[in-house]
């Protein structure tokens, strides 16, 4: 008989919308429920930093969807959160508002550094007890998270306006994939996370593992076509860039859903942080963002709320 109630955390990100319902007893994560939607909000992002009506609509769209599953959930039970492309957009405010309207709870902006704990959290509640020092990467639509940690304490976070997406839009727009566009892609990747080396180098942790979006995209591609599962290496980078430049401008790689091909551009992004980390495997674990806030929910410990007219701080 289960005794813990229903806990829900809706992630909006700049790719996907996701809603995951779950039970947390004893500090386990059972997953109840999970809901995934293409949204592509990330996409809707004009020069201007203004997010398109289009966009928005189909971000509505979904929260709309999410909220049908959430009917009779007391509001103490459940956590909206959006990540970079929200943090971003000038005209965040009125998707706010009428998204919470919509899904029927409030969404809070989460600033970079609320974002990397959180994801920490995760990935260290699942994973197994350990005084190993960890560096965990999470490289998203819009941002890459990197955490320092040990055991459920993250010692050090930063988060980038660097990801899948936006790299995608920015250097294989057109949809070439060339050796040229990939280089620009990753130099442009490592000059942007260049700070983070004097603190996330190679001495300051033990083992690097990879959570959610890029890395879990391209390890199901690995996996599916054979290469080893549970870890991502520097070889498999180089196997993946290979086939993807073969593949052109088709992309006809298997095993490429459409729904990933964002993840393209987060392929350069993955590759510079080996290289600037000096990091030659990735273990790749389930733990995410979602879980991070279901375990916060679990224990009544929630960061506090980012109203939209506070993000000009951020």
């Amino acid at each position: 008989m289960h005794h813990a109630p229903l806990l829900a955390a809706i992630d909006l990100g700049s790719n996907c919308f996701r809603l995951e319902i779950s039970r947390c007893e004893d500090g386990r994560i059972e997953r109840v429920q999970y809901l995934k939607e293409i949204v592509r909000q990330g996409n809707g992002l004009d020069d201007n930093g203004d997010l398109s009506l289009a966009a928005m609509q189909r971000g509505w769209e979904c929260l709309a969807r999410f909220a049908q599953c959430l009917a009779g959930f007391p509001c103490i039970r459940v956590r909206a959160i959006a990540t970079q492309t929200l943090r971003q957009a000038r005209n965040r405010s009125v998707f706010l508002q009428h998204g919470s309207a919509v899904l029927g709870h409030p969404i809070d902006v989460l600033s970079g550094t609320e974002e990397a704990q959180l994801v920490y959290q995760g990935v260290a509640r699942l994973l197994p007890a350990s005084n190993e020092r960890r560096l965990v990467l999470d490289i998203g639509g819009r941002s890459t998270e990197l955490i320092l940690g040990q055991q459920y304490t993250a010692h050090a976070v930063v988060s980038f306006p660097v990801g899948s997406v936006a790299w995608s839009m920015r250097y294989f727009a057109d949809g070439q994939l060339t050796p040229q566009a990939f280089a620009s892609a990753q130099d442009s990747a490592r000059a942007a996370l260049e700070p983070a080396l004097a603190v996330y180098h190679r001495t300051a942790w033990e083992v690097a593992y990879g959570s959610s979006g890029t890395v879990t995209a391209a390890h199901d591609i690995l996996t599916s076509a054979g290469r080893p599962a549970g870890s991502i290496t520097r070889a498999d980078l180089g196997w993946l860039q290979a086939h993807l430049l073969l593949a052109q401008s088709n992309i006809h790689l298997a095993h490429l859903k459409e729904s990933r091909r964002p993840m393209i551009g987060g392929i350069s992004v993955l590759r510079a942080v080996f290289d600037l980390l000096d990091i030659d495997t990735l273990h790749v674990v389930q733990g995410a963002l979602r879980q991070g806030v279901l375990y916060e929910l679990s224990v009544g410990d929630l960061p506090l709320h980012t109203a939209a007219s506070d993000l000009a701080a951020l």
